[in-house]
Formats: C-alpha cells, sequence, structure tokens
C-alpha cells in the first residue's frame, strides 16, 4: 500500500481516539487548568505532560482491546468478572456520569453568559440541539460533528500566543520538575492528574472503536489516532495553563472558575482572548455535553445486553436512545435548578469518578493481558509492567484525590506531619 493510500485510511479511520482524548478537556478540566495556571504559573506543565502520556497508555489499552474483541469494556467486564462487578461499575458511572453531564451544561450556560446570553436561554436550545442531532444521524455524521467541534480547542492555542508569554522560561519549566512543598499544591497535582484521565474516557473510546468497525486488522491506524489525540489533550490543556499563567498568575488574580479566567483575561490580554477562552469553552462543553451521555449509554447497554449504536433507530435501541434522552434532560436540567450549587455537584462527581476509576484501570489491565481473549494482541510483559506501574500510580492518585475531596483537612494535615 503507497503513502497516499496509507493517508487515506487513517483518515477513514480517525476519530474514536481523537474525539475521546479531546473530550477530556471537558468544562471542568478547562477550569482546573486555568486554576492551576493562575495560582502557580508554569509550575504544573510538567505535571501536565506526565499526565498526557498515561492518558495515552490508557486510551490504547482501551482501543485495542475494543478492535481486536469488536465488544465493549462493560461487556467484558460483565463476562470475566461477573455481574455484581458491572452493576457495580454502571451504576457508579451513571451517577458519575450524569453530574459531569450537568457540570458541561453548566459550562454551556457560562460560556453564553460570558457572550451576554442567559442560561435559560442557552441551555434549553443547545439541550435539545445536541439531543436531536444523535436521534437523527448515523455515526459516520455524528463523529464529523465532534471532530468539528474539536477544532474550537485551537481558540485556546490563538488565545496563549496572543497572550505573548515569556517563551524561553515557559519551555525551561515544561522539561522541569517542580514540587511545590505545601499541601494545596500536591492537591493540585493530584487534581490536573485526576481531570485528565477519567472512568467514561475508558469506556467511550472502546465503544466507540467498535461502533465504527475497527477490526484488529486496522488497529495499527487507530493506534495513531489515540496517540495523536492524546498529544493534542496535552497540547491544549497547555495553553490554557500558559494563557492564564502569563496573565493571572504575573497579576496576582486568583479565580476559581472558567468564566473567571475568560473574563479576567479581558483587561490584560485584550477582549479578544477573553472572548476566545469563552468560545474554547463553549465548544469543549458542547463536545463533552454530547460524548458523556453516549458513553453512558453505551456502557449500560453493553453490560446488560441491549441493542446499542448511534446508527440504530430509536425502535431497534429503545433503552440506549432512552438513556441518552434522559441524562441530557436531568444535566440541563439540574443547570437551570434555582440556587443549586454546580460546585458542590462536581466535587460530588468527583469523588464518584475517584472510586470508580481504580476498579476500572485493574479491569482493563487484566482483560488486555489475557491471551485467551486478546491473542497475540494481548501486553507483552515490558508493556504490562509499563501499564501496571501506571495503574498503581493512578490509583494511589484517584485516592489520594478521593481522600482530599472528603476530608481536606485531614489530607492537609498529613502532609504537614511529613513536613510539606
Amino acid at each position: 500500500m503507497n503513502l497516499k493510500a496509507r493517508f487515506a485510511l487513517f483518515f477513514a479511520i480517525m476519530g474514536p481516539g481523537m474525539v475521546t482524548a479531546f473530550a477530556d478537556n471537558d468544562a471542568g478540566g478547562i477550569a482546573t487548568y486555568a486554576a492551576a495556571g493562575a495560582k502557580y504559573g508554569y509550575s504544573l506543565i510538567f505535571t501536565m505532560l506526565i499526565s498526557t502520556v498515561l492518558l495515552a497508555i490508557a486510551q490504547e489499552i482501551s482501543a485495542r482491546t475494543g478492535a481486536v474483541t469488536g465488544r465493549g469494556l462493560s461487556d467484558l467486564i460483565r463476562e470475566n468478572f461477573g455481574v455484581k462487578w458491572a452493576f457495580f461499575a454502571m451504576s457508579v458511572l451513571l451517577i458519575a456520569n450524569l453530574g459531569t453531564t450537568t457540570s458541561e451544561f453548566s459550562g454551556i450556560a457560562t460560556s453564553f453568559e460570558i457572550f451576554g446570553v442567559n442560561k435559560y436561554l442557552s441551555v434549553p436550545i443547545m439541550a435539545f440541539i445536541i439531543w436531536w442531532l444523535v436521534i437523527k444521524t448515523d455515526y459516520a455524521k455524528m463523529e464529523k460533528i465532534l471532530l468539528f467541534l474539536c477544532l474550537t480547542f485551537f481558540s485556546y492555542v490563538i488565545s496563549g500566543i496572543m497572550v505573548k508569554p515569556p517563551w524561553p522560561h515557559v519551555f525551561v519549566e515544561s522539561i522541569t520538575p517542580t514540587l511545590l512543598g505545601t499541601p494545596a499544591f500536591l492537591l493540585m497535582v493530584v487534581g490536573v492528574i485526576g481531570t485528565t484521565i477519567t472512568p467514561w474516557g475508558q469506556f467511550y473510546v472502546q465503544s466507540s472503536v467498535v461502533d465504527k468497525g475497527i477490526t484488529a486488522q486496522d488497529y495499527r491506524y487507530t493506534r495513531w489516532d489515540v496517540l495523536i489525540g492524546t498529544f493534542f489533550t496535552g497540547f491544549i490543556a497547555f495553553f490554557i495553563i500558559v494563557s492564564t499563567a502569563a496573565t493571572l498568575f504575573a497579576n496576582n488574580i486568583s479565580i476559581e472558575t472558567a468564566k473567571d479566567a475568560a473574563l479576567a483575561l479581558k483587561p490584560l490580554a485584550g477582549e479578544y482572548a477573553s472572548l476566545l477562552f469563552g468560545f474554547g469553552l463553549l465548544g469543549a462543553s458542547m463536545l463533552a455535553a454530547f460524548v458523556l451521555p453516549l458513553s453512558t449509554a453505551y456502557a449500560v447497554c453493553e453490560a446488560f445486553g441491549f441493542e446499542h449504536g448511534i446508527s440504530k433507530s430509536y425502535r431497534e435501541a429503545p433503552v440506549f436512545f432512552s438513556l441518552y434522552t434522559i441524562l441530557i434532560v436531568l444535566g440541563a436540567a439540574i443547570v437551570l435548578w434555582p440556587g443549586l450549587s454546580l460546585y458542590h455537584v462536581m466535587l460530588t462527581t468527583q469523588v464518584v469518578n475517584g472510586v470508580l476509576l481504580p476498579p476500572i484501570l485493574i479491569f482493563m489491565v487484566l482483560i488486555a493481558s489475557k491471551k485467551s481473549i486478546m491473542g497475540e494482541y494481548a501486553n507483552s510483559t515490558f508493556f504490562n509492567i509499563i501499564a501496571w506501574t501506571f495503574t498503581l500510580i493512578l490509583v494511589l492518585l484517584s485516592l489520594l484525590l478521593l481522600l482530599s475531596t472528603l476530608f481536606p483537612e485531614l489530607v492537609t494535615n498529613a502532609f504537614r506531619s511529613i513536613g510539606l
């Protein structure tokens, strides 16, 4: 096969890895990266690079398993570890993804507020558009829409360039590990890694590989899809941190949300940089608002044997589309609930994701290591060492993030007791 034909085949197969990786930079992730840059400058860029490598390993395992087995992750968990574990994983995933879907609609509301549009107008309209497009399109058309939304993330690259950061200093920080001896900094490190690698992402990339019909024969192209998508996840996060570090950190301005970052950029970097930041938040929130409910519907239907797939009709897959619809409606409705603390919704979601991620990672590596399932595509001994090392690191970080969310004073005191 000549080079031109290979590129054509790659672009035909491209999609699952790219969409999942970009969707990892959702509203919550953008807020975390923006807060990291505003509070600690360029210190956390090296951590972002590490988390990008860990994400690449996780996504590669999931995509490879989907291509080789032709089955979703929840389906394989049920078959290999039993119905009880599948039920546990689906119950926790359902709760976590509802909370995360709510945060995505919160991001949509926030981005429109930056442009002067009230959330009671923007959220219902965007929720209907997102729901309608999935109901009315097949997988191929839906993937094109999601890939188009991925392009909106490059507004952060433009915004990061517009603030004119000190590039030599930025690149030195990027390759130099920084560890400030404070509990708050260490917890921010955990938060940056935790928001990059999510349970739903592993379910979605495997399900979308299966739904697209990618097989082991074509997997080498999907691997590149995953790796390129993961690179851009880190690339976009890099520019989000740079844009807030060069402006907000440099002027000692503290923020808590992505909206704070966008509005604070205006007097420091100009109106266009602020609007680009808000536009990026809108694209990121919309992409994740598509993907989160879909990942949930895929996972639940696979686990319990219901028909599923974007290309199917409502009559062919009623549970799949009903569950998708319920998540969209509830996610949008919660955002519009008067007096509701979206901060606490995101906090609860973070806790639930922290509970789910460790067992999911362990299931993934165990499944990918079995020759009876994966054949010649099973993890090699060397790759298993890497995979289990990264899994152990992420499990420990997830537990630390969970404890710091539930018992912040206890974790802070523990850090101080060891001299941090």
